[in-house]
């Protein structure tokens, strides 16, 4: 599992942590009932405090992405398509609304932004 902490971002330490690992998840890089480092591993290697990964792992829990087995560690949880399909579904709608919030504000409509994403879609 590979993370990345940015000091010089604006985002909390915990949630540049739950952030990527959800993130990982969702794409399939850690995969249903794999073995997540242990948080204080995982402090240790990010070099943060063991309270700020037991955050990151709270959250995870909280939404259902991870479970804890006591004594043996947390694990990716089984995740229901339904929830992984939402959250790929959230984060979408984030980025359609930043693209229209730019074509907008540079003067580009419907059927542009329409034609723009057909030609994008077909080519991938």
């Amino acid at each position: 599992m590979n993370l990345f902490i940015d000091n010089l971002s604006g985002a909390p330490i915990y949630d540049q942590i739950y952030s990527q690992i959800k993130s990982q998840i969702i794409r399939g890089t850690l995969r249903e009932d794999e073995l997540l480092p242990s948080i204080r591993n995982l402090a240790k290697d990010l070099r943060v405090s063991v309270i700020t990964t037991k955050r990151a792992y709270d959250e995870l829990e909280r939404e259902g992405f991870v479970y804890t087995v006591a004594g043996k560690g947390c694990f990716v949880a089984r995740g229901s398509p339904e929830l992984l399909r939402e959250e790929h579904l959230k984060e979408l709608e984030a980025h359609l609304k930043a693209a229209a919030a730019l074509a907008l504000s540079c003067g580009i409509g419907t059927r542009e932004m329409k034609e723009m994403l057909e030609i994008i879609m077909e080519d991938k």
